[in-house]
């Protein structure tokens, strides 16, 4: 069985994505889960390797077809964004490099939907820069979304199984709301968009080997509002949808306080949480395991990983190697992942 093709999307080139790219098509361990695709600027990734002096041969290319050659210390190159992302300066925010970001996730999405790619998986970008470009997405998981047409979708972080994590299939969150102010997150709360959070993440949860996923459901209220006397939102809004869940056959619980859910989690009684907004999950699974948690889009028809991490502009393009355990575990759960999607 040939091993899946994935997209590696450039990211913000003023940023950490092209060095991380130059590493992993250096080394053997990516070859070894799947065959990959660099969809980004040739002349930056060419800058990164002379600045790692890896000696990365980048090969150019216009499609996919069956004579690449997958092999460590070639990168395979597509690049259908603007030649001006080359002139983009590091480590700071620029148009240039947020146009990039979208012409190479853009890319990358049209060959996974017409089936030239299995998989794809993200260096990151910068918000900022994006805006700076005139487009008005929060992030990847609202342009993937609008990309292939769907409305009911989630961002998800995973942390595989490990000493710290004793799930036997690792650990995922889903996030109910995602980029959005603290201040909006009660009114963007209804029962049926938990209900469909708990539904993705069990099936995802499946897909990465759980036979029933045991989901918990977090309060958005401390003490999951104490009956009453912290808000409401709990008894109105969240138990419901675990009912439904439960009705639908599904194994939910909840809603519990998220600050002892995470704990429980963590020492395998869940495989699976439901967050009701962005730092209740991400803050827990990024103290848990920054450099290994992956981002993984739920509800989608592709299948699309990434780190958890952002573009450091703090510490890219210089000489020290950045650390790559993120994204290779997002590249091994995309691969992972690319094996239930229809057959190509």
């Amino acid at each position: 069985m040939k091993l899946p093709l994935i997209a590696l999307t450039m990211g913000d080139v003023s940023g950490i994505g092209p060095q991380l790219l130059d590493v992993l098509c250096s080394g053997s361990e990516i070859f070894e889960n799947c065959r990959p695709v660099v969809y980004g600027n040739a002349a930056v990734l060419r800058r990164a390797s002379q600045l790692s002096g890896s000696g990365l041969q980048i090969r150019e290319i216009d499609s996919i077809s069956g004579s690449l050659d997958f092999q460590v210390g070639i990168a395979n190159c597509i690049d259908r964004g603007k030649s001006d992302v080359a002139e983009a300066v590091p480590c700071e925010i620029d148009a240039r490099s947020g146009q990039g970001a979208f012409d190479y996730l853009v890319s990358a999405i049209d060959d996974c939907l017409c089936g030239q790619m299995d998989a794809i998986t993200t260096a990151p970008l910068n918000k900022e820069s994006l805006r700076l470009a005139g487009i008005n997405y929060p992030g990847h998981t609202e342009i993937l979304a609008d990309r292939c047409g769907v409305a009911d979708f989630g961002m998800m972080l995973y942390l595989p199984h490990s000493a710290a994590i004793q799930p036997p299939a690792g650990l995922g969150i889903v996030h109910t709301t995602l980029h959005t102010s603290i201040a909006s997150v009660p009114g963007l709360l209804n029962t049926d968009a938990i209900f469909e959070k708990i539904r993705l993440i069990s099936g995802l949860m499946q897909k990465m080997g759980v036979d029933q996923p045991r989901v918990a459901v977090c309060a958005l209220n401390p003490h999951a509002g104490e009956h009453g006397l912290f808000g409401d939102e709990e008894a109105r809004i969240i138990a419901p949808a675990v009912e439904h869940a439960i009705q639908s056959g599904l194994d939910a619980t909840g809603p519990l306080p998220a600050d002892t859910l995470i704990r429980r989690a963590v020492h395998g009684e869940f495989d699976a949480v439901v967050a009701m907004y962005h730092d209740q999950g991400h803050i827990p699974f990024k103290l848990l395991g920054f450099d290994q948690a992956v981002n993984i889009t739920l509800g989608l028809p592709i299948v699309r990983t990434s780190p958890s991490h952002g573009t450091a502009f703090d510490i890219a393009w210089s000489h020290s190697v950045p650390e790559t355990r993120g994204i290779v575990e997002a590249i091994k759960a995309a691969a992972k992942l690319s094996h239930h999607q229809p057959d190509r």
